[in-house]
């Protein structure tokens, strides 16, 4: 099946193409002509990526997924959630967005925190929506060089090390993007081979 993925992240086109493998034939938004920047305005997670998916079928009828990620952090009530990606301010900085959030959490004790995804696959123009989430907490300080976002200074429930001190194949078995994807791939198995 081939399917596009809503996304200009490079980063997360490489982690989600490694979880798809071979079976799927993922293409850009490049690829079926989409170059203008999808709106992103909605107050959730779960909004923006739906909005996304929206806009390649209305504008494109191609079947496609978006998602859309945050980290909720407990102590700063949620934040930075849906605005993660520019939590720093324009244009996004990914170790602008980090800093910040490590100075906000400065005099915290309670660092527990969640990544969200929220995956809206829609075929046909039917829709269905996965979630995923990873728990774990923030760091003081930012350790490894993989990963992206705030990768260095996550560190999940169960593990000693980062997000960005994992290889990608690692993180992919339990990160909040891994399981919300696991989720997706495996209601496209299940799909009749027509669609």
């Amino acid at each position: 099946m081939t399917l596009c993925f809503a996304t200009n992240n490079a980063n997360k086109l490489a982690e989600i193409a490694a979880l798809l493998g071979d079976q799927f034939t993922l293409k850009t938004l490049q690829d079926i002509g989409c170059f203008e920047e999808i709106p992103e305005t909605q107050a959730t997670i779960p909004g923006n990526s739906r909005q996304k998916a929206e806009h390649v079928w209305d504008h494109y009828q191609v079947n496609c997924f978006a998602d859309d990620s945050g980290l909720e952090v407990d102590a700063l009530d949620g934040a930075p959630g849906v605005h993660s990606a520019y939590y720093g301010g324009h244009p996004r900085s990914y170790e602008r967005n980090l800093n910040l959030l490590l100075t906000n959490l400065k005099d915290q004790t309670n660092r527990r925190a969640r990544f969200r995804t929220v995956i809206t696959l829609v075929i046909d123009g039917q829709y269905w929506s996965f979630e995923g989430v990873a728990e774990g907490q923030i760091l003081t300080e930012p350790r490894g060089t993989g990963g992206f976002g705030y990768d260095p200074i996550f560190q999940p429930d169960g593990h000693d090390r980062t997000f960005a001190e994992m290889s990608m194949e690692e993180k992919g078995d339990i990160s909040h993007r891994g399981k919300a994807f696991a989720k997706l791939v495996a209601f496209l198995k299940e799909l009749p081979p027509t669609t």
